[in-house]
């Protein structure tokens, strides 16, 4: 998947958008967009989550777990957040260069933690796939879901591979 969002990015989409911007602007448009969406999906994702458990408990193709692993998720990607804001991104910001190699290390160690949760996710709902019996709610859990996924991976992919890989160098 990370590969896809890489090929994506060199066509002009992000990736190409801040290639050369500085980083505290990178920086700021990360906390400013993608944590702030992660902030305020992630609650609503396991509220549907526990509805569409709850009401279709009975039915085999509920997706048992799965509110269990986005409150996992969400209390993982909140420390994280926390973490960059906190720590990471101030470091950064001020020129830290290759002093911030450990702490960048760990965040990408915590993404590749992430992309296993997504994984979980992808598993228990089969790909995304809705049952026949599904339900409005649990069509747009599963539909926000899949964006959801696509929007953590464009932020790790910006994280990973632009502002720590610039920072690093810099």
């Amino acid at each position: 998947m990370l590969e896809e969002i890489e090929s994506e990015g060199r066509k002009g989409g992000e990736v190409s958008r801040w290639e050369e911007r500085p980083l505290s602007e990178l920086a700021a448009y990360i906390v400013g967009y993608y944590h702030r969406r992660l902030r305020e999906e992630l609650p609503l994702l396991v509220a549907m989550a526990a509805r569409v458990e709850h009401v279709h408990k009975e039915k085999a193709a509920c997706p048992r777990g799965l509110a269990g692993r986005l409150e996992f998720m969400h209390a993982a990607v909140l420390e994280h957040l926390f973490k960059e804001e906190a720590v990471l991104f101030p470091m950064i910001e001020a020129g830290a260069g290759s002093r911030a190699s450990a702490p960048v290390h760990m965040m990408e160690i915590e993404h590749e933690d992430h992309g296993e949760s997504l994984r979980r996710i992808r598993e228990l709902t089969s790909n995304f796939t809705l049952p026949p019996e599904a339900c409005v709610t649990w069509a747009a859990l599963y539909q926000r879901l899949e964006e959801f996924e696509t929007e953590l991976m464009e932020h790790i992919h910006l994280e990973n591979n632009i502002l720590f890989r610039r920072a690093l160098c810099e």
